[in-house]
């Protein structure tokens, strides 16, 4: 079954095939352009207190939405160079965070759970 980010992934590969890029998206480069296009959308939120982050206007949420989408590509773009499954990832990341983060022991709560047995 073809989901809406194998599409994107497969949109992304041909984007860069088209361009000659994919001897520039190495692991390495696409790592270090997602963390950019990280910092670009913090820079958006920098200065902001917690309530306007919450109601942006509607020029800084076009902003926000623009560097959302370059995060976005860059992270689906890594994950097809380096054959994970973004999806199956998250799902096995969530899973983990379930059986480490007990909702009963946490919930209302930011302190970190220990590190889980190897």
């Amino acid at each position: 079954m073809t989901t809406r980010l194998d599409e994107l992934a497969a949109r992304l590969r041909e984007f860069a095939r088209e361009r000659d890029w994919e001897q520039f998206h190495t692991p390495k480069n696409l790592a270090m352009a997602l963390a950019g296009e990280v910092g670009e959308l913090v820079a958006e939120f920098q200065w902001l207190t917690p309530a306007e982050a919450a109601a942006l206007d509607d020029e800084t949420l076009g902003r926000v939405r623009s560097e959302l989408a370059d995060v976005t590509n860059y992270l689906v773009r890594l994950a097809d160079v380096l054959g994970v499954d973004l999806l199956a990832a998250a799902h096995a990341k969530l899973e983990e965070n379930e059986r480490r983060y007990d909702a009963d022991h946490y919930r209302g709560s930011a302190r970190k759970a220990p590190p889980l047995a190897p």
